[in-house]
Protein backbone atom coordinates (compact mmCIF):
# COMPACT_ATOMS: atom_id res chain seq x y z
CA UNK A 1 0.00 0.00 0.00
CA UNK A 2 0.90 3.52 -0.28
CA UNK A 3 -0.23 6.07 2.23
CA UNK A 4 -0.83 9.80 1.84
CA UNK A 5 -2.40 12.37 3.76
CA UNK A 6 -3.77 15.07 1.92
CA UNK A 7 -3.85 18.53 2.84
CA UNK A 8 -7.84 19.42 4.39
CA UNK A 9 -7.26 22.33 6.45
CA UNK A 10 -6.34 20.60 9.61
CA UNK A 11 -3.20 19.90 11.13
CA UNK A 12 -3.05 15.95 10.60
CA UNK A 13 -4.73 16.15 6.97
CA UNK A 14 -6.48 13.46 5.54
CA UNK A 15 -5.61 9.83 5.22
CA UNK A 16 -5.54 8.43 1.26
CA UNK A 17 -4.46 5.02 -0.23
CA UNK A 18 -2.22 6.29 -3.32
CA UNK A 19 -2.18 3.73 -5.99
CA UNK A 20 1.04 2.40 -7.49
CA UNK A 21 1.34 4.93 -9.62
CA UNK A 22 1.18 8.17 -8.08
CA UNK A 23 -1.50 8.97 -9.99
CA UNK A 24 -4.93 8.39 -8.24
CA UNK A 25 -5.78 7.91 -4.56
CA UNK A 26 -9.06 7.48 -2.42
CA UNK A 27 -10.08 8.82 0.80
CA UNK A 28 -10.30 6.24 3.84
CA UNK A 29 -13.47 6.89 5.69
CA UNK A 30 -12.92 4.84 8.79
CA UNK A 31 -9.63 6.23 9.72
CA UNK A 32 -9.63 10.04 8.82
CA UNK A 33 -5.76 10.39 9.59
CA UNK A 34 -2.57 7.81 9.13
CA UNK A 35 -2.14 7.88 12.88
CA UNK A 36 -5.51 6.76 13.24
CA UNK A 37 -4.84 4.09 11.20
CA UNK A 38 -0.97 3.22 13.16
CA UNK A 39 -3.19 3.49 16.46
CA UNK A 40 -5.59 0.19 15.38
CA UNK A 41 -2.82 -1.00 12.74
CA UNK A 42 -4.23 -4.86 13.29
CA UNK A 43 -7.91 -3.65 12.10
CA UNK A 44 -6.57 -1.17 10.06
CA UNK A 45 -4.35 -2.91 7.45
CA UNK A 46 -7.00 -5.13 6.14
CA UNK A 47 -8.88 -1.99 5.36
CA UNK A 48 -6.51 -0.12 4.09
CA UNK A 49 -5.28 -2.98 1.76
CA UNK A 50 -8.54 -3.81 0.42
CA UNK A 51 -8.72 -0.02 -0.86
CA UNK A 52 -5.66 -0.49 -2.14
CA UNK A 53 -6.56 -3.61 -3.99
CA UNK A 54 -9.84 -2.17 -5.62
CA UNK A 55 -7.99 1.27 -6.47
CA UNK A 56 -4.93 -0.81 -8.20
CA UNK A 57 -7.52 -2.93 -9.90
CA UNK A 58 -9.37 -0.38 -11.21
CA UNK A 59 -12.88 -0.58 -9.60
CA UNK A 60 -12.55 2.58 -8.12
CA UNK A 61 -11.64 5.48 -9.83
CA UNK A 62 -10.49 7.55 -6.83
CA UNK A 63 -9.18 11.42 -7.57
CA UNK A 64 -6.17 12.74 -8.87
CA UNK A 65 -3.23 12.17 -6.95
CA UNK A 66 -1.34 15.53 -6.53
CA UNK A 67 1.92 15.78 -4.91
CA UNK A 68 1.64 19.37 -4.38
CA UNK A 69 -1.29 18.83 -1.97
CA UNK A 70 0.36 16.65 -0.02
CA UNK A 71 1.43 17.18 4.10
CA UNK A 72 3.99 14.66 5.09
CA UNK A 73 2.63 11.33 5.41
CA UNK A 74 2.80 11.78 9.24
CA UNK A 75 2.38 15.55 9.60
CA UNK A 76 3.66 15.15 13.30
CA UNK A 77 4.86 12.49 14.99
CA UNK A 78 4.34 11.47 19.00
CA UNK A 79 8.43 10.95 17.79
CA UNK A 80 11.19 11.33 15.13
CA UNK A 81 14.43 10.26 16.20
CA UNK A 82 17.41 10.25 13.57
CA UNK A 83 19.91 7.40 13.19
CA UNK A 84 23.49 7.76 11.71
CA UNK A 85 23.43 4.60 10.20
CA UNK A 86 26.09 5.23 8.11
CA UNK A 87 29.17 5.79 9.45
CA UNK A 88 31.31 6.79 6.59
CA UNK A 89 29.13 9.76 6.45
CA UNK A 90 29.62 10.94 10.06
CA UNK A 91 33.20 10.42 9.75
CA UNK A 92 33.71 12.68 6.86
CA UNK A 93 30.98 15.74 8.80
CA UNK A 94 33.23 15.24 11.48
CA UNK A 95 36.30 15.41 9.78
CA UNK A 96 35.15 19.19 8.44
CA UNK A 97 34.89 20.02 11.55
CA UNK A 98 38.19 18.75 12.87
CA UNK A 99 36.75 16.27 15.21
CA UNK A 100 37.91 12.79 15.34
CA UNK A 101 35.67 9.70 15.01
CA UNK A 102 35.78 7.56 18.31
CA UNK A 103 35.95 3.52 17.19
CA UNK A 104 32.94 3.18 19.57
CA UNK A 105 30.67 4.90 16.61
CA UNK A 106 31.18 1.73 14.31
CA UNK A 107 29.73 -0.72 17.18
CA UNK A 108 27.58 1.79 18.95
CA UNK A 109 24.93 3.91 16.44
CA UNK A 110 24.52 7.80 17.45
CA UNK A 111 20.81 9.19 17.61
CA UNK A 112 19.18 12.36 18.33
CA UNK A 113 15.65 13.24 18.60
CA UNK A 114 14.45 15.68 16.74
CA UNK A 115 11.31 18.11 16.75
CA UNK A 116 8.31 16.19 15.22
CA UNK A 117 5.09 18.48 16.07
CA UNK A 118 5.29 20.02 12.93
CA UNK A 119 6.99 18.56 9.85
CA UNK A 120 7.46 20.57 6.20
CA UNK A 121 5.20 19.12 3.80
CA UNK A 122 6.95 17.64 0.95
CA UNK A 123 6.90 20.61 -1.62
CA UNK A 124 7.11 23.04 1.30
CA UNK A 125 9.68 26.07 1.50
CA UNK A 126 12.80 25.36 3.16
CA UNK A 127 13.01 28.16 5.59
CA UNK A 128 16.53 30.04 5.20
CA UNK A 129 16.07 32.68 8.15
CA UNK A 130 19.79 33.41 7.90
CA UNK A 131 22.12 32.40 5.35
CA UNK A 132 25.18 32.47 7.38
CA UNK A 133 24.00 29.24 9.41
CA UNK A 134 24.98 27.22 6.61
CA UNK A 135 21.36 25.02 5.31
CA UNK A 136 21.94 21.82 3.88
CA UNK A 137 19.97 19.44 2.92
CA UNK A 138 20.01 15.64 3.44
CA UNK A 139 18.67 12.99 1.83
CA UNK A 140 17.64 9.81 4.01
CA UNK A 141 14.85 6.97 4.60
CA UNK A 142 12.89 6.54 7.56
CA UNK A 143 10.79 3.80 9.07
CA UNK A 144 7.43 4.37 11.06
CA UNK A 145 6.90 1.97 13.14
CA UNK A 146 3.79 -0.14 15.07
CA UNK A 147 4.13 0.21 19.39
CA UNK A 148 7.68 -1.54 20.19
CA UNK A 149 8.03 -2.41 24.06
CA UNK A 150 10.60 -1.61 26.11
CA UNK A 151 13.95 -3.53 25.42
CA UNK A 152 12.77 -5.00 22.58
CA UNK A 153 15.56 -7.18 20.80
CA UNK A 154 16.94 -6.89 17.17
CA UNK A 155 14.48 -9.67 15.99
CA UNK A 156 11.27 -8.19 17.88
CA UNK A 157 12.09 -4.55 16.00
CA UNK A 158 12.28 -6.09 12.61
CA UNK A 159 8.13 -6.99 12.76
CA UNK A 160 7.26 -3.67 14.35
CA UNK A 161 8.47 -1.57 10.70
CA UNK A 162 4.95 -0.72 9.39
CA UNK A 163 6.26 1.89 6.71
CA UNK A 164 8.85 3.54 4.79
CA UNK A 165 9.97 7.12 3.64
CA UNK A 166 12.14 9.44 2.57
CA UNK A 167 13.49 12.49 4.50
CA UNK A 168 15.08 16.03 3.83
CA UNK A 169 16.58 16.16 7.89
CA UNK A 170 17.53 19.79 7.38
CA UNK A 171 20.41 20.83 9.02
CA UNK A 172 22.26 24.44 9.85
CA UNK A 173 26.03 23.45 9.18
CA UNK A 174 27.17 26.92 10.58
CA UNK A 175 25.35 26.03 14.02
CA UNK A 176 26.16 22.54 14.64
CA UNK A 177 30.08 22.95 16.14
CA UNK A 178 28.86 25.92 18.72
CA UNK A 179 25.70 23.42 19.94
CA UNK A 180 27.32 19.88 20.30
CA UNK A 181 30.32 21.75 21.91
CA UNK A 182 27.55 22.35 24.85
CA UNK A 183 27.51 18.63 25.40
CA UNK A 184 23.59 18.83 25.40
CA UNK A 185 23.07 17.52 21.57
CA UNK A 186 21.00 19.24 18.52
CA UNK A 187 18.52 21.20 18.60
CA UNK A 188 18.47 24.99 17.05
CA UNK A 189 20.84 23.60 13.84
CA UNK A 190 18.04 20.81 13.67
CA UNK A 191 14.68 22.72 12.49
CA UNK A 192 11.96 20.59 10.61
CA UNK A 193 12.36 17.61 8.46
CA UNK A 194 9.90 16.95 5.33
CA UNK A 195 9.11 13.77 4.43
CA UNK A 196 8.23 12.12 0.84
CA UNK A 197 4.35 12.78 -0.33
CA UNK A 198 3.74 8.71 0.43
CA UNK A 199 4.47 6.14 2.82
CA UNK A 200 4.76 2.50 1.44
CA UNK A 201 4.48 -0.75 3.42
CA UNK A 202 7.50 -3.11 3.19
CA UNK A 203 4.98 -5.53 0.53
CA UNK A 204 5.68 -2.79 -2.16
CA UNK A 205 8.97 -2.79 -2.14
CA UNK A 206 8.87 -6.48 -2.97
CA UNK A 207 13.57 -7.41 -3.28
CA UNK A 208 14.41 -4.08 -2.63
CA UNK A 209 13.52 -4.37 0.69
CA UNK A 210 14.97 -7.40 2.45
CA UNK A 211 13.53 -6.34 6.32
CA UNK A 212 16.46 -4.75 7.31
CA UNK A 213 17.81 -2.49 4.49
CA UNK A 214 16.31 -0.93 1.52
CA UNK A 215 18.19 -1.10 -1.62
CA UNK A 216 18.48 1.57 -4.52
CA UNK A 217 19.77 4.29 -5.51
CA UNK A 218 18.83 7.94 -3.41
CA UNK A 219 18.65 10.84 -5.77
CA UNK A 220 19.54 14.19 -4.89
CA UNK A 221 19.36 16.93 -7.17
CA UNK A 222 20.29 20.51 -6.01
CA UNK A 223 18.91 23.05 -9.16
CA UNK A 224 17.72 20.33 -11.66
CA UNK A 225 21.77 19.08 -11.27
CA UNK A 226 22.15 15.49 -9.84
CA UNK A 227 24.09 15.85 -6.86
CA UNK A 228 24.01 12.46 -5.53
CA UNK A 229 22.92 9.14 -5.94
CA UNK A 230 24.23 6.32 -2.90
CA UNK A 231 22.75 3.28 -2.65
CA UNK A 232 20.70 3.20 0.46
CA UNK A 233 21.71 -0.60 1.42
CA UNK A 234 25.40 -0.52 0.90
CA UNK A 235 27.25 0.84 3.43
CA UNK A 236 24.96 0.87 6.09
CA UNK A 237 26.39 0.17 9.28
CA UNK A 238 23.66 -0.27 11.03
CA UNK A 239 20.29 -1.73 9.75
CA UNK A 240 16.66 -0.18 11.16
CA UNK A 241 15.93 -3.20 13.05
CA UNK A 242 19.35 -2.22 15.21
CA UNK A 243 18.52 1.31 15.02
CA UNK A 244 14.96 0.27 16.44
CA UNK A 245 16.46 -1.71 19.14
CA UNK A 246 18.57 0.82 20.37
CA UNK A 247 15.67 3.43 20.54
CA UNK A 248 13.81 1.05 22.66
CA UNK A 249 16.84 0.18 24.76
CA UNK A 250 15.43 2.53 27.47
CA UNK A 251 12.13 3.45 26.29
CA UNK A 252 9.01 2.14 25.09
CA UNK A 253 7.88 3.44 21.16
CA UNK A 254 4.59 4.33 20.53
CA UNK A 255 2.77 3.60 17.62
CA UNK A 256 3.82 6.14 14.94
CA UNK A 257 7.44 6.74 15.88
CA UNK A 258 9.79 7.58 13.02
CA UNK A 259 13.25 6.23 12.67
CA UNK A 260 15.83 7.72 10.51
CA UNK A 261 18.81 6.44 8.73
CA UNK A 262 20.72 9.22 8.86
CA UNK A 263 22.01 10.80 5.63
CA UNK A 264 23.02 7.86 3.10
CA UNK A 265 26.32 7.55 2.06
CA UNK A 266 28.32 5.35 -0.13
CA UNK A 267 32.44 4.80 0.21
CA UNK A 268 34.40 4.90 -2.92
CA UNK A 269 35.61 1.35 -4.60
CA UNK A 270 38.77 2.44 -2.99
CA UNK A 271 37.42 2.49 0.34
CA UNK A 272 37.68 6.08 0.22
CA UNK A 273 34.94 9.24 0.83
CA UNK A 274 34.03 8.49 -3.26
CA UNK A 275 33.26 11.94 -5.66
CA UNK A 276 30.84 13.55 -7.24
CA UNK A 277 28.35 12.10 -9.86
CA UNK A 278 30.09 14.04 -12.99
CA UNK A 279 33.44 12.06 -12.18
CA UNK A 280 31.72 9.20 -12.39
CA UNK A 281 31.14 8.43 -8.77
CA UNK A 282 27.74 7.73 -6.42
CA UNK A 283 28.27 11.68 -5.30
CA UNK A 284 26.94 12.90 -1.81
CA UNK A 285 23.24 13.26 0.01
CA UNK A 286 24.16 16.30 1.60
CA UNK A 287 26.20 19.20 0.80
CA UNK A 288 29.04 18.77 3.87
CA UNK A 289 30.05 15.86 2.32
CA UNK A 290 30.86 17.13 -0.77
CA UNK A 291 32.53 19.98 0.75
CA UNK A 292 34.76 17.99 2.84
CA UNK A 293 35.73 15.85 -0.16
CA UNK A 294 36.85 19.37 -1.46
CA UNK A 295 38.81 20.05 1.23
CA UNK A 296 40.47 16.78 1.15
CA UNK A 297 41.09 17.32 -2.60
CA UNK A 298 41.84 20.68 -3.12
CA UNK A 299 42.34 22.28 0.59
CA UNK A 300 39.14 24.16 0.02
CA UNK A 301 35.67 23.73 0.51
CA UNK A 302 34.05 25.56 -2.85
CA UNK A 303 30.54 24.37 -2.99
CA UNK A 304 28.02 26.62 -1.08
CA UNK A 305 25.31 25.85 1.34
CA UNK A 306 21.69 26.45 0.16
CA UNK A 307 21.07 29.90 -0.81
CA UNK A 308 17.51 31.50 -1.57
CA UNK A 309 16.09 29.94 -4.57
CA UNK A 310 18.35 26.91 -4.73
CA UNK A 311 15.74 23.82 -5.60
CA UNK A 312 16.37 20.63 -3.65
CA UNK A 313 14.59 16.97 -5.17
CA UNK A 314 15.15 13.54 -3.39
CA UNK A 315 13.60 10.44 -4.74
CA UNK A 316 13.77 7.10 -5.58
CA UNK A 317 13.13 4.94 -8.32
CA UNK A 318 11.70 1.48 -8.93
CA UNK A 319 13.77 -1.02 -11.62
CA UNK A 320 11.31 0.67 -13.94
CA UNK A 321 11.90 4.00 -13.55
CA UNK A 322 8.90 4.84 -11.25
CA UNK A 323 8.67 6.76 -7.80
CA UNK A 324 8.33 5.16 -5.39
CA UNK A 325 7.26 7.16 -2.89
CA UNK A 326 7.05 10.27 -5.40
CA UNK A 327 9.51 13.15 -5.08
CA UNK A 328 10.43 15.65 -2.14
CA UNK A 329 10.61 19.01 -3.98
CA UNK A 330 11.67 22.14 -1.90
CA UNK A 331 13.02 25.51 -2.49
CA UNK A 332 15.28 27.47 0.07
CA UNK A 333 13.65 30.81 0.82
Amino acid sequence: MKLASLKNGRRDGALHVVDRTLTRAVPVPAYPTLQAALDDWAQAEPVLADISAKLNGGQWAGIAFDPAACLSPLPRAFQWADGSAYVNHVALVRKARGAELPASFWTDPLMYQGGSDAFLAPHDPIPLKDPQWGCDFEAEIAVVTDDVALGSDVSVAATRIRLLMLVNDVSLRGLIPDELAKGFGFFQSKPASSFSPVAVTPDELDAAWDGKRLAGALRSTLNGQLFGCPDAATDMTFDFPTLIAHAAKTRALGAGTIIGSGTVSNRGPDGGPGTWVDEGGRGYSCIAERRMVEQIATGKAVTPFLAKGDRVRIEMLDAKGASIFGAIEQVAQ
